[in-house]
């Protein structure tokens, strides 16, 4: 049984083991496979003789099925699975699988780091002491950006699954209010400090404001000029999410008049970054490489349960398939 990966290198780069795959099969890992319109020809090739095929951010199009007759099983090492055209695998009888709950606690603390780092900008006064800035100072003490406190305030979490859960955990841990917006709330979670409320309300109320909800159409460009309108003066903005979630044309004009008075993303509309993105030049605004959900303990676990669904898959009972 042949089993390709298309992009091992973002997953795996040297500091975990195939050796649950290597045990199942045959096992061909590329670092790296472009998939541009050229590229699209390499996922072709590469695909072709393959009975299993395991992908990250490569796209896996209809084109680049139609001669992979012995492909059977394509598992998607993320939980977005919008990379495989996945009616087009359908109707060729492939499964898909995702991995759905690998990375809520390093998602979750990722989130919390960044807005952390806006209310105390660490790394900023990190390197002002290391400047001399401290040493010079006429006070025992100094900042340069205002400090934040987080208790009493309010965040709003969009989209309250099991990692905006999990932030609001840790929100109420510090003293936060949650305002949750979710498709099907769950009202039974609601205390004193948690509250599902509408989209709107969330808006208007929320000090903060954290994206976790997933990609779809009604939710493509969920926070843009007229929704940011709705929000508070000062209001901070933290998407560890999905980057098309924001209009950042609209995110970056509210950041330059102070509407918005932080953003931390670590996930834009177009990933690596473009040079001509309107945010790499916004006022108060952090970039980190979509990073949150790779911390080593988040990727072994991707691995781990990666091997288990192709091991169900293998003894016929298939888990973790996309619908």
């Amino acid at each position: 049984m042949n089993i390709v990966i298309l992009d091992g290198y973002t997953l795996n780069p040297g500091d975990l083991s195939w050796e649950g795959l290597e045990g199942l099969g045959s096992l061909k890992v590329y670092d790296r496979t472009a998939y541009d319109l050229e590229g699209q020809h390499r996922v072709k090739e590469r695909i072709q003789e393959a009975d299993i095929v395991f992908t990250n951010k490569t796209p896996i199009t209809a084109e680049a099925l139609e001669k992979a007759t012995r492909l059977k099983y394509i598992g998607v090492l993320a939980t977005g699975y919008n990379v495989v055209d996945v009616a087009a695998a359908r109707d060729r009888g492939i499964v898909v699988t995702n991995i759905p709950t690998y990375g809520t606690a390093a998602v979750a603390q990722m989130t919390i780091a960044l807005l952390l780092e806006i209310c105390h900008h660490v790394g900023h006064h990190s390197q002002e002491v290391r400047k001399g800035a401290w040493t010079t100072n006429k006070d025992w003490c100094f900042w340069n950006y205002p400090l934040i406190e987080l208790a009493g305030k309010t965040i709003g979490i969009i989209g309250y699954g099991r990692i905006g859960a999990a932030v609001g955990r840790i929100a109420q841990a510090m003293g936060m209010k949650v305002l949750a917006y979710n498709r099907n709330p769950d009202h039974s979670l609601e205390n004193e400090y948690l509250k599902f409320v509408a989209l709107e309300t969330l808006f208007e109320k929320s000090d903060v404001i954290s994206l976790h909800c997933p990609l779809f159409e009604s939710t493509r460009g969920i926070i843009n000029r007229e929704s940011i309108k709705l929000m508070k003066d000062g209001v901070i903005l933290i998407n560890t999410s999905r980057g098309p979630l924001i209009v950042e044309e609209d995110l970056a004009l509210a950041l330059n008049s102070g509407k918005v008075a932080a953003a931390a993303l670590d996930v834009v509309s177009s990933e690596p970054i473009k040079e001509d993105n309107p945010l790499l030049k916004a006022k108060n605004c952090i970039i980190t490489p979509h990073i949150a959900w790779a911390p080593i303990e988040a990727r072994k676990r991707l691995m781990d349960i990666a091997v288990e669904n192709l091991k169900a898959f293998l003894a016929g009972n298939p888990i973790n398939v996309v619908k």
